[in-house]
């Protein structure tokens, strides 16, 4: 079982990569300011039923097969940045046809702009694509999943509670600051025009990063 210095540390390299900007808390943002809290809790069940599959995949080797197989890992990342661009694109021009459309009357704005998307079933797609996530469990995840460990499904169950518990925190707290700000955007129609084609130019730039990543 892992000591107290070592689930510190995995304790704080977990916090810091949660914070950091990413697809996953992105999406979920975005998602709550255009439709709503439920819409956006609907969105962090996706990323952590994308997250429970990246941490069992890489618990079970996938990572190590990643690791020895670059021609694997370059198919994973490429599918996958090309997939987060894609996203990227749609949004920015979802943004651009919102500006133009901001002078409409209401009603036939927000008509034209309903996101008929899942939100679960995206925010699961995005999640396994996530670059940061992907690193997260192939890099650092695994360190500290000690296969000689008499019960390694205890230190895996000890491992992903605290990346899931984390996650619903900050996911929680961004859902509500997210759903705060919807009336303000329905008000505002070129504000989330805007805030719509910068989430996708950052998507974009997340489908780059993965495209460029390395183990």
């Amino acid at each position: 079982m892992l000591g107290i210095t070592d689930l510190t540390t995995y304790i704080l390299g977990t916090i810091f990569i949660i914070l950091l900007p990413g697809p996953n808390s992105m999406y979920v943002l975005s998602v709550a300011a255009q439709r709503g809290a439920r819409a956006g809790f609907a969105g962090a069940a996706g990323v952590f039923a994308g997250d429970l599959i990246l941490m069992t995949l890489a618990a079970t080797g996938a990572a190590g097969l990643l690791q020895t197989n670059p021609a694997l890992f370059a198919i994973v990342k490429y599918l996958g940045g090309g997939y987060l661009a894609w996203i990227g694109l749609n949004m920015l021009k979802g943004g651009w046809q919102a500006w133009r459309r901001a002078g409409e009357p209401q009603a036939t704005a927000e008509a034209r702009q309903v996101d008929a998307a899942n939100p679960f079933r995206k925010a699961l797609l995005i999640s396994l694509m996530n670059p940061k996530a992907i690193l997260f469990f192939v890099s650092f995840f695994v360190q500290f999943v000690d296969p000689a460990y008499a019960y390694p499904a205890l230190t895996f169950a000890v491992l992903g509670a605290i990346v899931q518990c984390f996650s619903l925190l900050y996911l929680t707290m961004i859902i509500l600051a997210g759903s705060h700000l919807a009336d303000a955007f329905r008000r505002r129609r070129r504000l989330s025009a805007a805030m719509g084609g910068s989430v996708g130019a950052m998507f974009i730039g997340f489908g780059a990063k993965l495209a460029a990543a390395s183990l």
